[in-house]
């Protein structure tokens, strides 16, 4: 039998890069994709030390030209892990970042997927697998804009999985805990990329940090390697799943929220921004730990 090409996207730091190179120790076929030629020269050195084969390739999701290019390629599965994260209030956010925020976390992976999706369809067979996030199920206070496009991301797996089904074309979602790769603390210092008067901002953002303990990313690879080769076949993945219980547990507090509990007060994540040190590992206990600030 022909093996199935798996091309990811983003693949040029954290989750991405991990995911493409155990497949490739795995003798799988891959295909990673990075967003400029500095990263496909570096990939391609490191991939070449450590005696791995995979094509690698300049694909910004953004980019028309570069997602007409990839359409060529003949792929089975399509992980789509390419993102960024922007932090802040969104009352204070400029425009053209909470834009940004979404044409590299929505509205690029979704442009690429479409062809990619027809010709899954055409041969009867695939799978599209959305690298979401634990803030696609929930939201935080000052990370606003990327829970924002999580959860639009969100909804679109959701309605591409149904579209998608009768042409045995899978869909699922990975959706990562905190983990310490520096995606999450490079979050709570996009503020520095702003063209905006400092004076005018609701929160003094040189005094915050991400407000979570954060894990080693090694499970997660492993994990998500598990759902790119259809050893999973879940259509949501939480990683590690013990986070779900939180996740859970936030969208029913909704359910009963008041609109006027806790008016007045500052909301315990924002007080955990202010005093937790960034890049902070977890200590024994964390997911209770992470329980008991929700509840609050």
């Amino acid at each position: 039998m022909r093996k199935d090409t798996y091309l990811i996207t983003g693949a040029g730091t954290g989750f991405g890069k991990g995911i493409a190179f155990g497949l490739a120790k795995m003798g799988e076929s891959v295909i990673a994709g990075v967003e400029t030629m500095s990263e496909v020269s570096a990939l391609r050195a490191e991939a070449h030390e450590q005696g791995l084969k995979l094509q690698i390739e300049k694909l910004d999701v953004t980019d028309p030209v570069d997602r007409k290019r990839a359409w060529t390629w003949d792929v089975d599965v399509l992980l789509n892990n390419a993102g960024i994260s922007e932090g802040g209030s969104l009352v204070d956010i400029p425009e053209e970042r909470l834009r940004n925020q979404f044409e590299v976390n929505v509205f690029g992976p979704i442009l690429l997927t479409q062809k990619f999706a027809k010709k899954m369809v055409k041969k009867n067979h695939g799978k599209i697998i959305f690298m979401s996030s634990i803030s696609g199920l929930m939201a935080d206070p000052l990370s606003g804009p990327y829970g924002g496009s999580k959860f639009a991301l969100e909804g679109f797996a959701e309605s591409l999985s149904r579209e998608l089904q009768e042409f045995h074309v899978q869909v699922a979602l990975i959706n990562p805990g905190p983990y310490l790769t520096g995606f999450n603390d490079r979050e709570f210092e996009a503020w520095r990329l702003w063209q905006d008067d400092p004076a005018e901002r609701l929160f003094d953002y040189e005094m915050l940090a991400f407000p979570y303990e954060q894990f080693k990313p090694d499970k997660l690879i492993e994990e998500a390697i598990k759902v790119v080769t259809g050893e999973s076949n879940d259509y949501r993945n939480v990683i590690p799943k013990s986070m779900s219980l939180v996740a859970k547990a936030r969208q029913k507090e909704l359910w009963e929220r008041k609109t006027t509990d806790e008016l007045g007060q500052r909301h315990a994540l924002v007080q955990k921004s202010l005093d937790i040190e960034p890049a902070t590992r977890p200590v024994e206990g964390l997911i209770n730990k992470i329980k008991d600030t929700l509840s609050d």
